[in-house]
């Protein structure tokens, strides 16, 4: 194994040369750190983690809580796209990942305990129950953390615009001439109140009455309960125009079911989805949804974990609010034109 010594005596320099030049040190030259580092490579140098982490006090290792309730893993686009962005994010800056979980082998320990055990610098929240006590004491120990869509006290946190999204919706969809409107939305968690919130306002300022009939409920990612949902809004006395489904995977159930009973998306009724993922876009008739910015949000959440873990004394936790965008497909029929 090629050591610091090693390169050392290749160089005709120092060992604290070779150490500071591999360490981006600024009191050496460029042209010494340059040279010094084309020769460790050249020798097949490799780093020593456990070394760097105690010289440094630092393990460079990032956790990442994640746990899917839908049972889709990493193929749940909306997430996976938070991930990969947050991957490319943290590696970019010298840091590794390790997702946290509730034990690991035959050892039985908490999301806080498995952080310690790893050596985690920080942890990234993305996905989990907020209000489970194993995720509170995380949250409020000594490691830092970063939260995705929900709030703690004097804790950073990531936020999607849930607060606005489907009133966005509503209110494309209320232009289009839809007055007689339909929600399927997920389980009840804050991003879902803040969606429920953000639609009846919508509503209310535009003057819409919904029948309570026509808001069902349906968990995320699930086409199977958003096709039940489907054929029971079908089924209604005075049938809505348009249905807004919980999200864009969700969303295929509901087609299905469209297309069993013979309808036509929007000849014969509109639809909208919630996330903007890339199926989303290339269906046919093409979706018209909402689009979270979720590269973004794993992008962010990655350089606030990282501003509080290297610069703790200067960062202040704070609230970042990342904004997204309708996407206006071939779903949502236009009531205004002539002879409709």
């Amino acid at each position: 194994m090629v050591t610091l010594k090693d390169i050392s005596k290749e160089c005709g320099v120092s060992l604290a040369t070779v150490s500071k030049a591999l360490n981006n040190a600024s009191d050496i030259s460029e042209a010494t750190a340059s040279i010094v580092k084309a020769k460790a490579k050249e020798m097949g140098y490799i780093p020593n983690s456990t070394a760097r982490a105690l010289k440094m006090n630092k393990s460079h290792n990032i956790g990442v809580l994640f746990v899917d309730t839908t049972s889709s893993g990493l193929t749940h686009e909306y997430f996976s796209t938070i991930l990969n962005s947050l991957k490319d994010e943290v590696e970019k800056n010298g840091y590794d990942i390790t997702f946290i979980n509730k034990g690991i082998g035959h050892l039985d320990m908490n999301y806080y305990e498995h952080a310690k055990y790893r050596q985690c610098d920080g942890v990234i929240v993305a996905s989990v129950d907020f209000k489970d006590p194993d995720v509170i004491q995380l949250i409020e120990s000594e490691i830092p953390t970063v939260t995705l869509d929900y709030i703690f006290n004097n804790r950073t946190a990531v936020m999607s615009d849930n607060d606005i999204g489907l009133g966005k919706i509503v209110e494309y969809v209320y232009s289009m001439g839809h007055r007689d409107i339909a929600l399927i939305h997920g389980e009840n968690t804050a991003v879902t109140q803040k969606r429920l919130a953000s639609f009846y306002h919508a509503c209310f300022e535009l003057g819409l009455e919904i029948p309570d009939e026509n808001v069902l409920l349906a968990d995320y990612h699930n086409p199977k309960e958003s096709a039940l949902a489907t054929r029971k809004l079908l089924k209604l006395k005075k049938r809505p125009t348009c249905i807004i489904y919980p999200d864009d995977y969700s969303f295929i159930g509901g087609k299905n079911e469209l297309e069993a009973q013979g309808l036509k998306i929007c000849q014969d009724i509109s639809v909208v989805g919630y996330d903007g993922i890339y199926l989303s876009q290339i269906l046919r008739p093409k979706l018209t949804t909402y689009k979270q910015n979720a590269e973004a949000m794993g992008r962010q959440s990655a350089k606030e974990l990282i501003k509080l873990i290297e610069k703790p004394k200067s960062t202040l936790p704070s609230i970042i609010n990342v904004c997204g965008e309708m996407l206006h497909g071939d779903t949502v029929k236009n009531l205004n034109e002539k002879g409709e």
